[in-house]
């Protein structure tokens, strides 16, 4: 194939990439080229070829050449924030164009005045399948200069990966109970914010931009609904795996929510009574919680100085929002980051920048934007996605509060035993009171599944929605009773009220203090059997609570965290800081490290793993980890060279034989002396597939440790998808067929001498610790939260009245049937 020649989209000043300041081109992860320093206002066609990649900001624009070289011109750095602001598109995405045709029209004023730089880079995107054999000498260039010439890679070269360049279309199942508001959504548009495609998600002919948390909760997506995606670019083939990972992640999340905080469920009263977002019993003097929303001026000052003040306000607001405290055990940080991303979305900026354009104040555009979009959520039939509304009403007056220079909020000071009330009570409003004076939070508005009543149950704090308006005419000081186990309000109760109240709030609190004090101690059985109670984080912030909670060590290292959302892996001394802060969090406990889990619901973009028609049995876990040995090497270095040594012990993933747990440890001996390590650290496999937990016996002469992920091998087992929207009833951990596989590999690890842990789903469930250490497991990894719970469960107990419970289990029907005993035992 010819040579193909491209010219200067544009005239100004080349240079090399490297200095952009920008690393992502700087580094040329995005690819090979150069940059030019443009001195007009129109960019052209680089060469014959088809338009394949035009974002709707038209800041950026993508041709594919003849020879297939698809070539990247980006207007600016970091541009995308301009929302399209000073870009006109004169062509559209899949036209033919012929070198030198007008495609972009741009102000390079506003770009300089709103952009980090107007240096325009000129990218070749796969330096593997093409090489630039020709290019400029720095200095001035002329529109249609031959800017450098391209050539095919010779043959037999490395092919650019499959899927990493395109079109790709996929479908994906929301696996999450409440279905997509507001946190999965922020984590969604987050998590293809790095990868070069246009992508839209489509529901029942409504679509929306993937890249818009906001488009994406008006979709309406509930539990089970199954969304069109269609992506377009060169990173189009990454975009599936990395939403797929993204709702895995927000199931995960709230999961483990649901365990640590009581559930919001409606009370058993009469209709139209309270809604007990948050169980607990409270009495002390009523406090309210109001804001008063600015005037808002509907005529700006003109488009230029309505943007500069749009522009400022949100900075102040993103400095604000850093500023606030994340709640007990971090709650509300994942609330605030969601915050974040709903004050960067593309959809709500691009219609408060059209409304300035126009010649609308700062103010009246945002309020407007964020109203509209409130209004396509509040029109959703279901009532969880119609409640996350309450984060853009707090954006919104937040935002308009700066906008008015009213500067800081007051924050109401607040007496012992606060019982606060609003008739909606913001995020932030919440996050910025003292939680050590706060007793109980009444609402007027019926969002029992707010963001802050998350952060109530989170932090144990009774709470009611839906509460009769009549509450907010009560003055501040009065005495309230709440009564979040009944679903009732009483204001100035009497004298007997109060002392039952009073009562009943003891007894709560020295129940919750018993499990706190008990779960710092060492966990038994009631006979004295010696039963690990680990817990599995993801997290430094994780790694603390669970410390707090009564972890004594560490079963599950989830290390995906340091790979995820990310174009390039960590390197080994990031991955080795982050390890050693999580190890010294526990302590002296022991800290086990699983390696990397990528693949299935996990894909990592940068290890461009082929296309699998069924990635649960593709390349995944260790087998992926062996398949780019380079990142395990990487990962094992670090782990080796945590301090003091001994600490920690690794754990395999997806293991099935014996030959991966050799090679693993061969490159611990290779790695281990480079690094200071312990060669012979402790290896431990996953027991994930029926065939590990078969060969068991077999295994346990190569491994150090089992621990058993409940959640993989009941998918294996029952065969059932555990994202499939219609099966994920049946998709049961206690089935009596998974029951006889840990019981199986508890007896081949007790034979051999080896430690078996339970680290999956089934872990965290406090009901089934007693029966899971009578299959013979003697430790359980679970979530925080569950820690103190799973302790209480099991001293509750004697050995020889676990075994007993697994023997009744094991002889049932089926998992409706073991849950029916786990009720029914004492």
């Amino acid at each position: 194939m010819s040579d193909v020649k491209l010219q200067a989209p544009l005239a100004g000043w080349v240079g090399p990439l490297d200095e952009v300041e920008d690393e992502v081109f700087a580094t040329r992860m995005l690819g090979d080229g150069v940059a030019i320093d443009p001195t007009e206002t129109v960019l052209r066609a680089p060469c014959d070829g088809e338009v394949t990649a035009l974002p709707e900001s038209a800041h950026a624009v993508t041709i594919r050449a003849a020879n297939g070289a698809e070539i990247l011109v980006h207007i600016g750095i970091d541009t995308v924030a301009l929302k399209g602001e000073g870009f006109t598109a004169l062509v559209a995405a899949g036209e033919r164009v012929k070198a030198g045709q007008t495609l972009i029209r741009f102000d390079l004023e506003r770009i300089a005045r709103g952009a980090k730089s107007v240096v325009t880079p000129v990218i070749v995107t796969e330096p593997d399948r093409f090489r630039i054999v020709e290019r400029p000498r720095p200095g001035p260039v002329r529109a249609g200069d031959t800017l450098m010439v391209l050539r095919a890679a010779a043959q037999g070269a490395v092919a650019a990966p499959a899927g990493t360049s395109g079109e790709a279309r996929a479908r994906l199942v929301i696996p999450l109970e409440h279905g997509l508001h507001a946190r999965p959504a922020a984590m969604l548009a987050q998590a293809i914010r790095h990868l070069r495609a246009e992508s839209t998600l489509t529901l029942r002919g409504r679509s929306a931009n993937a890249r818009s948390a906001v488009a994406l909760l008006a979709l309406g997506a509930r539990h089970g609904d199954e969304l069109v995606l269609h992506a377009i670019g060169d990173d189009a083939g990454l975009v599936a795996g990395a939403l797929e990972q993204a709702l895995e992640r927000a199931a995960a999340d709230a999961k483990a929510a649901a365990a640590n905080a009581p559930r919001a469920v409606p009370a058993a009263q009469a209709p139209g009574e309270a809604i007990i977002a948050s169980a607990g019993i409270a009495v002390g003097p009523a406090v309210h919680v109001a804001r008063g929303e600015p005037v808002v001026p509907e005529d700006g000052a003109g488009p230029q100085e309505e943007m500069q003040r749009f522009d400022s306000g949100r900075d102040q607001l993103r400095a604000r929002l850093l500023r606030l405290p994340p709640g007990d055990g971090g709650a509300g940080a994942g609330i605030v980051g969601a915050h974040l991303e709903f004050l960067e979305d593309p959809e709500l900026l691009a219609a408060a920048y059209r409304a300035i354009a126009e010649g609308r104040s700062a103010g009246f555009a945002w309020r407007t934007a964020v109203r509209d979009a409130v209004r396509l959520l509040g029109a959703q039939d279901d009532a969880h996605i119609a409640a996350r509304a309450d984060d853009l009403r707090d954006l919104e007056l937040q935002l308009l509060e700066i906008l008015a220079g009213r500067g800081e909020p007051v924050v109401p000071r607040l007496p012992a035993r606060a019982i606060v009330i609003a008739h909606e009570l913001l995020p932030s409003q919440f996050l910025a009171l003292d939680p050590a004076r706060i007793a109980g939070i009444c609402t007027v508005s019926r969002a029992a599944t707010s963001h802050v009543a998350i952060l109530a149950g989170a932090m144990g704090l009774p709470m009611l929605a839906g509460v009769d308006a009549a509450l907010l005419k009560v003055a501040d000081g009065t005495t309230v009773l709440v009564d979040a186990e009944q679903g009732r309000v009483t204001v100035e109760p009497g004298a007997a009220a109060l002392a039952g109240a009073e009562s009943r709030i003891a007894a709560r609190a020295r129940r919750q203090a018993e499990l706190r004090t008990a779960a710092a101690l060492d966990c038994r059985t009631a006979d004295g059997e010696r039963i690990e109670v680990f817990a599995n984080v993801g997290s430094l912030a994780e790694a603390r609570a669970a410390v707090t909670a009564g972890a004594e060590g560490c079963g599950l290292l989830r290390t995906e965290f340091l790979f995820l959302d990310r174009v390039a892996p960590p390197d080994v001394d990031e991955q080795s800081r982050s390890y050693q802060e999580i190890a010294a969090a526990f302590g002296n406990r022991p800290v086990v490290i699983r390696t990397l889990d990528a693949g299935s619901d996990k894909p990592i973009p940068f290890l461009e793993m082929p296309a699998q028609d069924n990635p649960a049995l593709g390349l995944r876990g260790i087998r992926a980890s062996l398949w780019r040995p380079e990142h395990l090497r990487a990962q094992l270095a670090a782990i080796l060279s945590v301090r003091p040594r001994g600490r920690c012990r690794i754990l395999l993933p997806m293991v099935n034989d014996a030959a991966e747990v050799a090679a693993v440890r061969a490159l611990i001996r290779d790695i281990a002396s480079t690094v200071q390590g312990d060669a012979e650290i402790p290896v431990g496999i996953m027991v994930e597939t029926p065939a590990a937990a078969v060969e068991a016996a077999s295994l346990a002469a190569h491994a150090d440790f089992f621990s058993i992920g409940t959640n993989d091998l009941t998918q294996y087992v029952l065969a059932i998808d555990r994202a499939h929207p219609t099966l994920a009833g049946a998709l049961d951990a206690l089935h009596p067929a998974v029951l006889w596989l840990i019981e199986r590999v508890a007896s081949a690890a007790r034979a051999a001498g080896r430690p078996v842990a339970v680290c999956g789903g089934l872990a965290s469930e406090p009901a089934a610790a007693p029966l899971l250490v009578g299959l013979g497991v003697g430790e359980l990894s679970a979530v925080p939260g569950s820690i103190p719970a799973i302790k209480d469960a099991v001293r509750r107990r004697t050995l020889e009245e676990c075994r007993e419970l697994a023997r009744r289990a094991l002889a049932t029907d089926g998992a409706a049937a073991v849950r029916s005993l786990l009720e029914a035992s004492p």
